[in-house]
């Protein structure tokens, strides 16, 4: 009988991602593009280049994923945007 590894693989790859949040990033008219690059690389400790794309994106796209994992940590992060004024959802 011939073993199907790729089964097992997709298996395990689509029962992570059930454990997986987004953490999603809103366009607002309110924020300056400094001030969400800014926040960006403060609270998620990305790079520059980094929070200047997500930025881009979620400016030209009106949301943009911000970050990827369980709903707990996820919820700290969104309080921490919320509070400075930048709308963020968990999905």
């Amino acid at each position: 009988m011939k073993e199907n590894k790729n089964s097992d693989h997709n298996f395990s790859e689509s029962f992570n991602d059930v454990n997986q949040s987004r953490l999603v990033l809103y366009n607002d008219d309110i924020n300056t593009f400094q001030f969400v690059i800014d926040a960006l690389i403060e609270h998620c400790n990305f790079d520059e280049l980094q929070a200047e794309q997500l930025a881009t994106l979620a400016h030209f796209k009106g949301k943009a994923v911000i970050k990827t994992g369980q709903y707990i940590l996820l919820q700290v992060l969104k309080d921490e945007f919320n509070s400075i004024g930048l709308t963020v959802e968990i999905e």
